[in-house]
């Protein structure tokens, strides 16, 4: 299909992800395995399923992981409000992750337009 690495999309999911990790870096220890763990996971693999789609043969498929990829986002947006309300991200970088999620999450939803048939 095509090279995901030349999508916009996975780059700015790429960058997010690296984001999630530097901020949840500091997570309390206990969060190890529960809120730090589910987060990473969430944000990693919006890039993953966009990287997967554009290995498969028909845009039908491409869109299909790009609407798994939206579903992460959504995921990855409650985390992110839950990490603030525990007072675990500080207000300036919720705020920064949030708007570059959402960003995101609008490029999928016109990717996901463009390439459905």
């Amino acid at each position: 299909m095509q090279n995901y690495k030349d999508l916009k999309v996975w780059e700015k999911s790429h960058s997010f992800t690296l984001q999630v990790y530097a901020a949840t870096k500091d997570f309390p220890k206990e969060e190890m395995y529960s809120l730090t763990n589910q987060i990473r996971r969430s944000a990693s693999s919006i890039a993953a399923n966009i990287a997967e789609g554009c290995g498969k043969k028909s845009n039908l498929e491409f869109a299909h992981f790009l609407n798994i990829a939206l579903g992460s986002a959504n995921e990855s947006e409650y985390f992110l409000l839950l990490s603030k309300d525990l007072k675990y991200l500080s207000e300036e970088n919720y705020v920064a992750l949030f708007l570059l999620i959402n960003e995101i999450k609008a490029m999928l939803i016109k990717l996901i337009n463009k390439v459905r048939p």
